[in-house]
């Protein structure tokens, strides 16, 4: 009997796929995911930034301000402070314009007229010029000079 040898395929085998392909969709997402990260990170960044409006810019945008919360800049007009029950009343002035502030809550102990203030809160409505408050901040150095000069003088001729 005769015996058979096995057949043996000599036929030029493909080589195993590449991974160039998969590396390069690798890179791809990667490169996608962490552009949607710093997207994310430098929205959130610029959102919460928590800027300020002067009594003046408030008065030039109050329709779009309306009665958003928002940080109002001004200096406190002397003879106008009155502490409450609830806190305090005064007026901030401008260079141009001044608004009634009635603020809820103990002021800080440096609160006192003629002073530059920030007060956080929102307009009673888009047309009035009562400010309702709930936080009034005070900068505690008496050597401050803000980055835009002229923004709030005091009455000495001081800029802070």
């Amino acid at each position: 009997m005769a015996t058979v040898e096995p057949a043996f395929d000599v036929a030029p085998v493909k080589a195993p796929a590449s991974p160039s392909r998969s590396r390069r969709r690798s890179i791809l997402v990667l490169l996608v995911l962490v552009a949607v990260i710093v997207v994310l990170l430098a929205q959130g960044l610029l959102h919460s930034l928590n800027y300020f409006e002067t009594v003046d810019q408030a008065y030039q945008t109050k329709a779009s301000i309306g009665t958003k919360v928002i940080r109002l800049e001004g200096l406190v007009k002397p003879g106008t402070v009155v502490r409450t029950s609830v806190g305090a009343s005064f007026e901030i002035t401008g260079s141009k314009t001044k608004y009634y502030v009635v603020a809820h809550g103990s002021p800080p102990q440096l609160f006192r007229a003629n002073i530059p203030v920030v007060v956080v809160g929102h307009f009673l409505s888009a047309t009035s010029s009562t400010f309702d408050s709930n936080q009034i901040l005070v900068k505690h150095s008496a050597t401050y000079i803000a980055a835009h000069p002229n923004r709030v003088k005091a009455p000495n001729g001081s800029v802070r």
